[in-house]
């Protein structure tokens, strides 16, 4: 395993904690990590990618050692792209290769939209973008009825349902399987617990979801159906890498299905056996699809 170091970075109205490998003089390549995740999940791909990359991963506002604003409104997407080019800025470069998942990749889409200079190439792993999740929460029964504990995380008993136990009802919503399949060690599980356990955190994370925009309606309910996304607004104009597990059960394949209307410049790889922790369970997949991507697009 590589050398991480870490420090805290003052990116406007936040202070983010980053976690870095690789040499300082290397091109960047900035990992965005999602719930209930922090810069750790990112730990076994830096190893992979820091001979050749300055590898960064912030703990994203709300998460791990970030600070953690209480006020769901700190956490709109414009104050979380505003992170992402802080953070950029911070690190002294003009463009960097960005590599998110889950929440990480919703930042990421955004930011891609509205900075489409900062970035090299953009790697998205499980998470959709704005205007095909939109489609699939219309339009899908079957990603509604998966998209259902976006209504529990936003009620206010959320933090108790969760954490109660120790964190036994988030463990086993998230990470539990990957620990189950001999993936993660009684050491990273005691990892994401001590991250959870950080005053204000759990919070934090929720209010990703508390802030969001996206609308999922009741399981079994037609939601009113919405002009989509226009891709004039919506597009990315970056060469784009989409990783996907197909075993997700929270983000349906479909989402990435017609994404090509809102990024015109985009490779899809599917990987069958993974799920959405696909960076844990498939990271010799996703290294060898980011590294085949960056090679042929230089």
């Amino acid at each position: 395993m590589v050398e991480i170091t870490h420090r805290r970075v003052p990116v406007g109205e936040v202070t983010l904690h980053v976690a870095e490998a690789g040499r300082a003089d290397a091109p960047v390549m900035l990992f965005l990590h999602g719930f209930p995740e922090f810069w750790y999940a990112w730990k076994g791909m830096m190893s992979r990618f820091a001979g050749e990359y300055r590898c960064v991963a912030p703990d994203l506002r709300g998460f791990g050692e970030s600070d953690a604003p209480a006020e769901v409104e700190a956490y709109r997407t414009k104050r979380v792209v505003g992170d992402i080019l802080g953070l950029i800025d911070a690190l002294g470069v003009e463009k960097v290769i960005l590599v998110a998942h889950d929440w990480g990749g919703a930042a990421a889409w955004s930011f891609a939209m509205a900075h489409p200079g900062r970035i090299h190439r953009l790697i998205i792993l499980n998470s959709p973008h704005p205007a095909t999740f939109q489609r699939e929460l219309m339009r899908n029964p079957e990603q509604i009825r998966a998209s259902q504990y976006f209504r529990l995380f936003r009620t206010p008993e959320a933090e108790e349902k969760l954490s109660a136990n120790d964190f036994d009802w988030l463990w086993r919503f998230s990470m539990r399987p990957v620990y189950d399949k001999g993936l993660m060690t009684d050491e990273d599980r005691a990892a994401y617990l001590e991250a959870w356990g950080r005053p204000g955190r759990l919070t934090g994370g929720l209010n990703w979801y508390r802030a969001s925009p996206i609308d999922v309606v009741p399981a079994g309910t037609t939601p009113p159906e919405q002009p989509l996304l226009d891709p004039a607004v919506y597009s990315v104009r970056v060469p784009t890498l989409v990783i996907w597990g197909l075993g997700d059960t929270a983000l349906v394949p479909g989402l990435i299905e017609g994404l090509e209307a809102w990024v015109p410049d985009l490779r899809i790889e599917r990987v069958q056996h993974a799920t959405h922790w696909i960076a844990h369970e498939a990271p010799d997949e996703v290294e060898a699809h980011i590294r085949d991507f960056l090679s042929k697009r230089g």
